[in-house]
C-alpha cells in the first residue's frame, strides 16, 4: 500500500529576512550602528577569557549586525542570522550563514565550545520552537561547550518589553533557567541583571563608562534590566549528555 508523503511541520509565520533588513535600518541610525560597535568592543574584552577563548570554534546566533563576532577572538567564528545583510556585516575571517536557528541541524558546523545569544530568543514565535531551538544549539555543542544568553528580562521591564516589534516570547531568568534545565542544560551561571534595556538606553554609552560599569556589579542591580545566563552541554556520558 502506498504511503502518503510525509509533511514536514509548518512553521508559525514571522519576518522574512528582507523585512529583518528593513527593521534593523529603521531601528539604529548610522550613528548608533557606530555607537554600538563601540559598546560591543568593551563587552567583547570582558567576556574574552572569562567565557570565550582564543582556541574556542563560537556561532554568533541571530548575530545581526554582527558586533560581537566581528571583536570576539576565538579560533574560528561564524555568524548566522536570518537577515541577508550579514554576510556584508560580516568582518574577514568571520564565517556568515544565512538562515535561523531551526536550520542549525542542517549545517555543516563543526562541533561548537560556544554558542553566543545575544537578544534572540524573546524573537522566537512560540514557546515550542523555543525548546526546539535549545535543543538544536545543544546538539551542535561539543560536550562541554557552552551557551552564553544575552536578553531582556520581562521581570524588570513591564511594558517596554513589548516597544519592539520582534518580541514575541515573555521570559524572565526563572522560565529562561527552567527552559535550559528541561532541554538538557546545565546551567553554570545566572545574573537577573546584566546590562540596560538597549543600547538606547541613557548610560552607559562611552566606553570608559561601560567599561566602568561591567566592573561595578553594584551599578547592574541599579540599571541592568537584561539577563545575563552561561550554561553548558553535559560532558559525555554525564547526566543530559
Amino acid at each position: 500500500m502506498n504511503r502518503a508523503p510525509r509533511r514536514e511541520p509548518r512553521r508559525p509565520p514571522g519576518l522574512r529576512g528582507d523585512e529583518v533588513s528593513r527593521l534593523y535600518r529603521h531601528r539604529f541610525s548610522p550613528d548608533e550602528r557606530s555607537r554600538r560597535r563601540e559598546i560591543w568592543r568593551e563587552l567583547c574584552a570582558w567576556f574574552q577569557g572569562r567565557y570565550v577563548h582564543e582556541e574556542d570554534v563560537l556561532l554568533d546566533l541571530g548575530a545581526g549586525l554582527c558586533d560581537f563576532v566581528n571583536q570576539i577572538r576565538c579560533a574560528r567564528r561564524f555568524a548566522l542570522d536570518l537577515d541577508p545583510e550579514v554576510v556584508r556585516y560580516a568582518a574577514a575571517g568571520v564565517e556568515a550563514i544565512v538562515g535561523d536557528a531551526g536550520s542549525l541541524d542542517a549545517l555543516d558546523l563543526p562541533p561548537l565550545s560556544v554558542v553566543f545569544a545575544s537578544n534572540v530568543f524573546e524573537h522566537v514565535r512560540t514557546k515550542e520552537l523555543l525548546l526546539q531551538t535549545l535543543a538544536a544549539v545543544r546538539r551542535a555543542l561539543a560536550p562541554g561547550g557552552r551557551l552564553i544568553i544575552m536578553q531582556p528580562n520581562l521581570r524588570f521591564l513591564g511594558g517596554e518589553y513589548w516597544d519592539f516589534l520582534d518580541h514575541h516570547i515573555p521570559l524572565t531568568h526563572v522560565s529562561m533557567t527552567e527552559l535550559l534545565s528541561v532541554t538538557g542544560y546545565a546551567v553554570r551561571e545566572v545574573r537577573p541583571r546584566f546590562l540596560p534595556y538597549t543600547t538606547k538606553s541613557a548610560l552607559p554609552q562611552h566606553p570608559l563608562l561601560v567599561r566602568a560599569y561591567l566592573r561595578f556589579r553594584p551599578a547592574h542591580r541599579l540599571l541592568g534590566r537584561q539577563m545575563l545566563l552561561v550554561a553548558e552541554r553535559p560532558e559525555a556520558g554525564g547526566p543530559g549528555s
